[in-house]
């Protein structure tokens, strides 16, 4: 099933001898959506590996048409649906899949479609932290056709260590109430980096109408951004919502920063959730010191 995300996967995912690689941009997917998976766990006690998998393969992290012009991560198909939809070539040509107005409910839809349909309730009875059996279980009960579902969801688990969520004991109620809201639309999408939370300017951002947003201390958030209160954002800035760190992420495969033409040290700083100070201090720089194009940072 789904022949053409499968290849996508290989081809971004793979070596010449079929193992995978980690990919950036996979991980990505993982930091955005990882909150909403937990979630969806405590409520549907859906291992958040599995559904992170799911969404990784199935969507190519976020990057195939369905995911893009249709917000469907899941793949899943028309049948029983009165919502929105989006025709694709699959097994067949000009197949009906579903179309959602948002990530989160692509999220939602695909646990209620789970825990409603009888061909997969045994899986219910598994552990939580049962991923194998899971991922084996989807594959029995017909989620796909492709014979090597299975160990591709295992795979892509132990490879980004998403079964590490299935423990998760840190799920800040904080994220859970605002991410659905940004994912229906509602407010800015709210992203994860660096063990932090952030949001993307708009045109015409503030912090205080961006604290209004996310029920914050305006002040403090542009505190944590190291910018004065009443500074108006440019569109396309990154406002973090929680107090940067003195580092990048210690599973963070890029630890160097080479910089490019417009760049500042604040601009870095900002991109990676790293306090600026901090910044200089690593790369033993004065506060002065005017970095040019092609300077290599630490960024931990």
């Amino acid at each position: 099933m789904r022949k053409y995300l499968f290849c996508l996967l290989f081809l971004l995912s793979a070596n010449a001898f079929g193992q995978l690689r980690w990919n950036q941009q996979y991980q990505q997917y993982v930091y955005q959506y990882k909150d909403i998976a937990i979630e969806q766990m405590q409520r549907w006690k859906i291992p958040a590996s599995i559904t992170l998998a799911q969404g990784l393969l199935e969507s190519g992290a976020g990057r195939s048409e369905l995911a893009r012009k249709g917000n469907n991560h899941f793949g899943i198909k028309c049948h029983g649906w009165n919502g929105g939809t989006i025709r694709q070539d699959d097994d067949r040509n000009n197949e009906c899949f579903r179309a959602y107005r948002s990530a989160f409910d692509s999220y939602e839809d695909h646990s209620k479609f789970l825990a409603s349909s009888q061909r997969y309730s045994a899986l219910f009875r598994l552990k939580m932290t049962d991923y194998k059996g899971w991922a084996k279980g989807l594959k029995t009960a017909g989620y796909a056709t492709n014979p090597a579902y299975a160990s591709k969801l295992i795979d892509l688990i132990e490879l980004y260590k998403l079964y590490e969520y299935d423990n998760s004991k840190n799920y800040d109620k904080f994220m859970l109430k605002q991410t659905k809201h940004a994912f229906a639309g509602l407010s800015h999408v709210i992203n994860h980096f660096n063990d932090n939370y952030y949001v993307v300017a708009r045109s015409g951002d503030t912090f205080r109408s961006i604290a209004k947003e996310v029920d914050a201390s305006y002040r403090k958030l542009a505190k944590y951004n190291e910018r004065d209160k009443n500074d108006v954002l440019e569109e396309g800035e990154i406002v973090w919502l929680l107090k940067k760190k003195r580092k990048a992420p210690k599973d963070y495969a890029q630890r160097m920063h080479y910089v490019r033409a417009g760049e500042s040290m604040y601009s870095i700083a900002q991109k990676y959730g790293i306090r600026l100070k901090s910044l200089y201090k690593m790369n033993r720089l004065n506060p002065d010191y005017q970095i040019k194009v092609g300077d290599s940072l630490k960024l931990r």
